[in-house]
């Protein structure tokens, strides 16, 4: 997996409390590998979760994060602002990359081969997919029994892939009470889930 090194005092001042994320993408375009580095510190979490739960395999999710700041370090000079977070740039980039494996793996399900290894091989990819299927319903299924503001807050950060400053301009919180409510529901939900899940 890409990881930043160590922080210069520059980088701290471009991270400071007023420091917009769009900042630091200007300043990787510029050639500050530590800015990229303090975007990957920033997002890596939000792309994990959000690649977890859509392939309910943690080393593939692993996988897909490292590609997806790969891909995003390599093209971070045709980023230009959006008028949103950074953060959905990379998610965007995860998802795309969560696509086009899974379109991959369903292309490899239609390969027919004449030996008895590769048919074993082959025949996981259904099971594997029903098994992610019935982890993602149940996964939801305890998301529903979260109280209102912790579902709502669980939904806009892990399954539309929102910030924490647009999940907290959606709810009309601060960003600290989102992380907070963030914190609770994922605690609560770690009970609910059952065994076979954690």
């Amino acid at each position: 997996m890409w990881r930043a090194g160590d922080r210069s005092s520059t980088i701290e001042d471009v991270e400071d409390a007023s420091a917009e994320p769009w900042d630091l993408v200007r300043a990787a375009q510029s050639g500050d590998t530590d800015a990229f580095g303090a975007l990957y510190d920033r997002y890596v979490d939000v792309v994990f979760r959000y690649v977890l739960f859509r392939v309910s395999d943690r080393a593939l999710a692993e996988d897909v994060t490292s590609e997806t700041f790969l891909r995003a370090l390599r093209s971070i000079g045709s980023i230009s602002y959006q008028g949103r977070d950074v953060g959905a740039w990379f998610v965007t980039i995860a998802r795309n990359i969560v696509f086009d494996h899974v379109k991959s793996s369903r292309y490899r399900l239609e390969v027919t081969t004449a030996e008895p290894a590769d048919n074993r091989e082959v025949t996981s990819g259904p099971e594997q997919e029903v098994l992610t299927d019935a982890a993602n319903a149940e996964l939801l299924r305890c998301v529903a029994q979260l109280g209102d503001d912790q579902r709502e807050c669980i939904t806009l950060r892990f399954i539309q892939g929102l910030s924490v400053a647009e999940t907290a301009a959606k709810m009309g919180r601060n960003e600290g009470a989102v992380k907070a409510l963030q914190h609770r529901a994922v605690r609560r939900l770690a009970q609910l889930l059952p065994n076979w899940l954690r």
